[in-house]
């Protein structure tokens, strides 16, 4: 059931008109979710088509009982659309299409229509239905009209937009499913809303694997799209035993991607304490590729166990193909990015909510990208700056992993806050614990302690932070002396921590009832006028520390 609808031409007037009905014929007898099985293909007679002739289908038509006239070749409309095919766009069409649902897919680069097709043939005959030209492709899915968007953010988005809505009508939806900015995502919609289109802002994690197999997705926008699709997106996405399908209707607006940006932030903190653990082990406790890949296959059965930590255990395994030795030591150490992290730490900012560990992990980024800098400040700075001292490799690594699991917890918690603090600020009345419901299947930052971190959400739906919740408090009190160890190890040891040191200091300052903020504001006062509070009496206060300085000095 794939195939290739594009231009054709060479046949009669009324067999031309009698092929364009098909478009709008033969779905009254299919059952939702259900391909169009067809009983027979364009007859061997029928002209190949030519590139500069009218659109209109030429394969996988649908034959019907009838003696054959002009209606006899008819072919179902598509459930779906969806237009961007790199490779996260094929697996999502496929996994689509695999669900049970026939999709439409389209590209500008032709190409890769024709690739998504063969794919589909290869792997099962998926209801895949590749087009050449916008107005066939729309006009091939069963209205009200849904159509998947999956291009690059940005002017790649309007433009497509603009393509698709030249074909679209009332009532039909586009889906943005890419990483985008949320602000465009509502500018985008209230502009669609003007044309009398739906629009939706969808998150899509998982990476390929995940699009293919089953990712989490975070919908946000209009809720009436959402339902359109509903069905489709429910059995399209990861599905958790004992929670269920990874996706929910974020809410209004742009709030899914905002939610999907953020959940981008906590990746970003996530892999750099993962790095860290890494080379605190190979720095300080001298572990071999093949010991990184026992310690991180062990981790991955309990408290830690998540996406991140399996694959980290599988890299460390993997010998260099080209050469001697393990390919991870091979990878340059200059880490890209796309923007989602540098989007959270802006938003974390603009919200005044404070997100060190996410911050330092697009630091850390910003550094590796120095590579040659950092070559020719290696020259400047030689020396042994380790310790020299003996190293206990098990209890190393027991502190490691608790300093890791407690740091996680703060990433997570600065994640959660940041979405906190937009969804009061925009209205959008967000569900913190279905977040992390939907997070526990498909996506990248996917581990078992969300279930906790749900759980904890669930308790008290207005928890100020996730460190105060009672078992994540009790948890890091049980894990803080290993964390402040190997903290204190690494920083003897010339080892740079900075998403652990950053946790840790987020920790000890949230924990504390009185910061050295008091001489911050005095400052402030002395230089500015900014005047500052008393904690032992109400109101505003200024002092004219200059000159009551100057005073005591004559």
């Amino acid at each position: 059931m794939c195939c290739y609808f594009g231009p054709a031409a060479g046949v009669g007037e009324p067999r031309r008109r009698a092929l364009a009905n098909t478009i709008r014929a033969g779905a009254a007898d299919q059952k939702e979710g259900e391909a169009p099985t067809p009983k027979s293909t364009v007859p061997s007679s029928c002209p190949r088509p030519r590139p500069d002739s009218p659109p209109h289908c030429t394969e996988v038509l649908r034959r019907s009982s009838a003696p054959r006239s002009r209606s006899s070749y008819e072919m179902a409309l598509t459930r779906i659309g969806l237009a961007g095919l790199a490779v996260m766009g094929q697996n999502l069409a496929l996994n689509i299409a695999e669900k049970g649902f026939p999709i439409s897919v389209y590209n500008r680069t032709t190409s890769k229509v024709d690739e998504t097709v063969q794919r589909a043939k290869l792997e099962g005959n998926l209801p895949v239905y590749g087009f050449h030209d916008p107005a066939s492709f729309v006009s091939s899915i069963q209205k009200p009209r849904v159509v998947i968007m999956l291009v690059k953010a940005g002017a790649p988005v309007d433009q497509t937009i603009a393509t698709l809505a030249a074909h679209l009508e009332q009532g039909d939806c586009i889906i943005d499913g890419g990483n985008e900015w949320y602000e465009n995502t509502e500018r985008r919609e209230k502009a669609m809303e003007e044309r009398g289109l739906l629009y939706l802002g969808m998150g899509v994690s998982g990476g390929e694997e995940g699009a293919r197999n089953g990712p989490s997705l975070m919908p946000g926008g209009s809720f009436e799209a959402y339902k359109y699709i509903e069905d489709i997106l429910l059995k399209v996405a990861a599905q958790v035993p004992d929670s269920g399908p990874c996706v929910t209707y974020i809410g209004k607006g742009g709030s899914g991607n905002f939610v999907k940006m953020v959940h981008n932030g906590i990746e970003y903190g996530d892999m750099q304490l993962i790095a860290e653990a890494y080379d605190v082990l190979k720095s300080v406790g001298k572990l071999t590729n093949s010991e990184l890949q026992q310690v991180f296959s062990e981790w991955n059965k309990g408290e830690l166990l998540s996406f991140l930590i399996e694959i980290t255990a599988d890299i460390f395994g993997i010998k260099d193909e080209q050469g001697e030795g393990y390919l991870v030591d091979k990878v340059l150490d200059k880490t890209g990015m796309k923007g989602t992290g540098k989007w959270t730490v802006q938003q974390a900012a603009e919200l005044s909510v404070a997100a060190p560990t996410i911050e330092a992990s697009l630091d850390s980024r910003f550094l590796s990208g120095l590579k040659d800098e950092r070559v020719e400040a290696s020259k400047i700075f030689q020396g042994d700056y380790s310790t020299g001292l003996p190293v206990d490799k098990a209890q190393l690594i027991e502190d490691v992993r608790q300093a890791l699991y407690a740091s996680k917890i703060c990433s997570y918690a600065q994640g959660m806050n940041i979405i906190k603090a937009k969804s009061s600020e925009k209205g959008w009345g967000l569900n913190l614990g279905e977040l992390a419901r939907i997070w526990k299947g498909g996506c990248i930052i996917r581990a078992i302690f969300l279930d906790r971190i749900k759980k904890a959400y669930d308790r008290n739906p207005n928890l100020a932070n996730l460190l105060v919740d009672p078992e994540f408090a009790q948890e890091i009190m049980d894990r803080q002396a290993a964390w402040r160890r190997v903290v204190c190890l690494a920083i003897n040891n010339g080892v740079s921590t900075p998403g652990m040191s950053a946790s840790l200091a987020y920790f000890d300052s949230y924990r504390r009832d009185r910061l050295p903020a008091n001489l911050v504001q005095a400052q402030r006062d002395y230089f500015g006028a900014h005047t500052y509070e008393r904690v032992d009496m109400p109101g505003s206060f200024h002092t004219e520390w200059f000159k009551i300085a100057r005073n005591s000095k004559i």
